[in-house]
């Protein structure tokens, strides 16, 4: 018999097809009352396929008494309660390094179009308005100064992007990384202070909900970008809104957003913000790379007992 895997949500139909031909796959988001399938039947699952979109509560994975795995489609695992799967002995694993080129890719060109006005000017143009006088002047970005919050495998990527662009670049971490080439600034304030590009690459969660705060904004000022390609919620939503209405900062790219995918109404009309719907991740060769990583983890589980990514 093949072994039973519950889904929480729609992933991507080629990776459907993969679980339902290896496994018994049962997609509990089609349940028209999931707390009574889970009551019923929950006991017989032993892994859990999700991504990072869905996640896993706390409340889930206690009405799966058997659960042992959990394999996570994305890096991001701020949907996942950690805590309670280690407390329940519960394994988990992500995506990581498969996506970090296309990610870093992303961060740049926020970086490039905010700073040099690209997506605006489309529409200057678009709008016939090149015919009425000059696009503004915008923003150099090669030999810029460039501060990533962040410095993991994704913000290295970016950082290694940064050397094309002859920028310096200095980092913030919870800690300094010992060998790091990089200079660390002690303090995200600090950090803020310094930059032209201040990109946010940090993790999700609890403990960096907001960390990019109405203090962090003023620090960066108003000849200075921020870039998001993290989550939504490491950034204080509302004082972003204000510094980019009131050109505290001088813009934004912005690929994610704090209830995603309502974007705030006030950034729709501005040319100093470019807005992406979360595509960091988007093309054909990473998110078969993430399916494929995704699949080989509950392999792992099942044939070995243990997972090829684990989140630590």
């Amino acid at each position: 018999m093949k072994p039973r895997v519950l889904q929480t949500g729609s992933l991507l139909p080629a990776l459907e097809t993969a679980l339902s031909q290896e496994f018994d796959i049962h997609p509990l988001w089609k349940e028209p009352d999931r707390a009574a399938f889970l009551a019923a039947h929950g006991a017989s699952f032993t892994a859990m396929v999700t991504s990072a979109r869905y996640g896993a509560d706390a409340g889930l994975m206690a009405a799966l008494p058997a659960l042992k795995a959990i394999s996570s489609f994305g890096v991001g695992y701020d949907t996942i309660d950690i805590d309670a799967a280690g407390r329940a002995g519960i394994m988990v694993s992500n995506t990581p390094d498969v996506l970090n080129d296309c990610v870093a890719d992303i961060a740049f060109g926020l970086l490039i179009d905010v700073a040099r006005g690209l997506s605006a000017s489309d529409r200057f143009v678009r709008r016939g308005d090149w015919l009425r006088g000059a696009f503004p002047l915008q923003t150099r970005v090669s030999g810029k100064r460039l501060g990533i919050l962040g410095l993991g495998r994704i913000g290295a990527a970016i950082a290694k992007r940064a050397a094309g662009f002859d920028m310096e670049v200095r980092y913030h971490n919870r800690r300094e990384i010992a060998g790091s080439a990089f200079v660390y600034e002690p303090t995200l304030k600090s950090l803020a202070g310094w930059c032209d590009f201040l990109v946010v690459a940090s993790a999700g969660g609890a403990d960096t909900r907001h960390l990019v705060s109405a203090e962090i904004l003023a620090a960066l000022g108003p000849k200075s970008f921020l870039i998001n390609i993290a989550r939504g919620s490491v950034i204080d939503e509302a004082a972003l809104v204000d510094a980019l209405v009131n050109k505290k900062i001088a813009g934004a790219g912005l690929d994610v957003f704090d209830k995603e995918p309502n974007v705030p109404d006030a950034l729709l009309p501005l040319d100093n913000v470019v807005l992406l719907p979360h595509v960091a991740s988007g093309t054909h060769e990473t998110r078969q790379a993430m399916a494929e990583l995704t699949l080989a983890n509950l392999r792992s589980y099942f044939s070995e007992g243990r997972l090829l990514t684990p989140i630590a």
